[in-house]
């Protein structure tokens, strides 16, 4: 799962004689040994036979199995997704650590090209779900207690009935998959090819963007600048990308009879387009008691009469600059993971210990953090650019909710354990809120309080008032695109449109701004992924209240929400906490903290 914040790719390595300490780096022999590796070959033989044999068996007959052969059907699918799952997860997760490197890319990539062309004769399977007759599959699930475990994963297919196309058509489309990830990595290896010279020195984006975060403000406006200049000069591309994405996207919904662009999205989340609505309403209609009440207490604070863009991350004059090393963050996360539930530091020690974690900034690997839950059958890995920042501890918090909830899902097996994204952040950010909680409660004095406030604060404007912008620019943009193709100059003004709205009157914005858009991954590999990030932080701060109002037996409710995976709806999953999702007024109750939070900024400011 990739995480919206991104780090400088140009500190050292590890070591050490590095101040950070022995930042650990990923073993991926619990996946395979090497590209050479035996078992890797012996998979993939097996998979190319297991899909032939499986469409030989199983085409135009689903109609006729009976329940226990359907459920036999199911594990044999079950068996091929994770086998797949197993080898692309090895890929990927190489190719991340050096994408600059063309023999992983192109492992990558034809491992990706022989997946596709084995796995095409399976696209029928769905197809035939969604001709099953719903009093049919409901007979079958009363006769087989093993098969009705998986109604979930029938639901979520046969959401999307209305919008299914022909079964050649279908076969099609999957075929032609390859040539849109083709776009994808254009972007990521464009993004991980700039370079930015900064005061004489050559720098990688992760470096530049680093600079917005510097103590000095001419470092921070050469960053902003440079980052502005190189953007534009490579503008035409990332505008090509994001045109051709879109319109690809629009051609795919148009022929499925998809009324908007969000609702591919909407259905994989399995959350109704209304809760997303109300979500995103409720934190545009809050954006003046967050992010411009908080931004303007920033600007006294910085001493300016108006705050330019490099100084949206600055650090703050009273910032606490000590560098938290490897050891020092990974107990103050521990500790905060313990101190809730035993339990759950248990699941998170081998993350640590056995070599599941790659934390050392290095040349070429891909920017920002993620936790990857590869299979079931194997573990998550966590991607870290770890620079010893206290906000670097949070990501790290953060990455590490995800991993334990990815371990406590698997238990579901490999088609029920994916969470949908909006209930996928659930765990790294109660994980985040946690360990803020336990080094708040530390806090040596008020000022360091007042920091520590201030830097979660903004950490919270940028999940939620950040990604609502960013859900807004992209439904602008597919909206826009739908009328014909856009220039740069129009999607930079589709930027600009959401950004004061969103970052209030304490802001002026330097030319070169409108740009910003270009960098941002999600827009290229997850269309309207965002607002799983503002759903998940307003989701936490809810169950957090919850947790903190003392609720008999939180603990074991929580671990049974994580266990569950993709097994239950929102509704399901919320319902022991007392919380609805689909009232208007728990989104409130979420964006209600961060406005407590910003209440006490206030207040010490008297």
């Amino acid at each position: 799962m990739f995480n919206h914040v991104f780090f400088d790719a140009n500190a050292q390595g590890s070591g050490t004689s590095d101040p950070l300490g022995d930042l650990p780096e990923w073993n991926l022999d619990d996946l395979y040994t090497g590209e050479n590796a035996a078992e890797l070959k012996r998979d993939l033989d097996w998979l190319e036979q297991a899909c032939a044999s499986f469409a030989t068996d199983y085409e135009g007959k689903l109609a006729d199995l009976d329940a226990a052969d359907f459920l036999d059907c199911v594990l044999r699918n079950e068996k091929i997704n994770q086998i797949a799952g197993r080898i692309m997860s090895f890929a990927g997760l190489r190719y991340y650590q050096l994408t600059t490197d063309a023999d992983r890319a192109k492992f990558m990539s034809d491992l990706q090209e022989k997946i596709t062309n084995f796995t095409t004769p399976l696209v029928f399977f769905t197809l035939e779900i969604n001709r099953l007759d719903d009093g049919h599959l409901d007979q079958l699930y009363a006769r087989n207690a093993g098969l009705a475990r998986y109604k979930p994963v029938f639901d979520k297919v046969r959401a999307m009935k209305p919008y299914q196309l022909s079964d050649e058509m279908e076969k099609f489309l999957h075929d032609l998959g390859v040539v849109g990830d083709a776009w994808e990595r254009l972007f990521d290896e464009t993004i991980a090819g700039l370079t930015f010279e900064v005061d004489g020195e050559t720098l990688s984006i992760e470096g530049t963007l680093n600079l917005l975060t510097d103590p000095e403000r001419a470092k921070r406006e050469a960053g902003a600048r440079e980052l502005a200049s190189v953007f534009g000069k490579n503008i035409k591309t990332f505008a090509r990308v994001h045109n051709t994405q879109a319109k690809e996207k629009e051609i795919m919904d148009r022929w499925r009879g998809m009324e908007t662009a969000q609702l591919g999205r909407h259905l994989s989340n399995q959350v109704e387009p209304e809760v997303v609505e109300a979500l995103r309403n409720a934190v545009v209609e809050a954006y003046p008691k967050l992010s411009h009440r908080y931004y303007e207490l920033k600007r006294k604070w910085l001493g300016l009469d108006k705050m330019q863009i490099w100084d949206r991350n600055a650090p703050l004059p009273m910032e606490d600059t000590r560098v938290v090393n490897w050891d020092q963050a990974e107990k103050m996360v521990m500790d905060a993971y313990n101190a809730f539930d035993p339990r759950m530091g248990e699941i998170a020690e081998p993350f640590f210990s056995k070599g599941w974690i790659d934390a050392a900034v290095k040349p070429g690997k891909a920017p920002g953090a993620f936790a990857h839950p590869t299979v079931t059958n194997v573990h998550p890995y966590v991607m870290l650019n770890y620079l010893g920042k206290p906000r670097d501890v949070m990501t790290l918090a953060h990455e590490l909710g995800h991993g334990v909830h990815q371990v406590l899902a698997a238990e579901q097996g490999e088609m029920l354990s994916s969470t949908p994204l909006t209930l996928a952040e659930t765990a790294s950010v109660f994980g985040e809120m946690l360990t803020f909680r336990k080094m708040l409660d530390g806090a040596e004095n008020p000022a360091q309080r007042k920091v520590m406030l201030a830097g979660k604060v903004e950490d919270m404007i940028n999940t939620v008032v950040r990604q609502i912008a960013f859900y807004d620019f992209e439904c602008k943009l597919h909206a826009a695109r739908r009328n014909g193709e856009l220039t740069p100059d129009d999607i930079n003004a589709l930027w600009m449109s959401v950004q004061a709205e969103s970052l209030g009157p304490a802001f002026e914005f330097m030319d070169g701004y409108e740009t910003f858009w270009a960098y941002i991954p999600h827009f290229v590999h997850s269309p309207f992924y965002v607002y799983a990030y503002a759903f998940g932080d307003g989701l936490v701060n809810a169950l957090y209240a919850v947790y903190a109002e003392g609720d008999t037996g939180f603990e074991d409710k929580y671990f049974e929400m994580l266990k569950a995976g993709g097994s239950k709806h929102h509704k399901e999953l919320l319902a022991p906490f007392g919380l609805d999702a689909s009232d208007p007024a728990f989104w409130d109750k979420g964006l209600s903290m961060i406005s407590g939070f910003i209440d006490e900024l206030e207040a010490m400011e008297d």
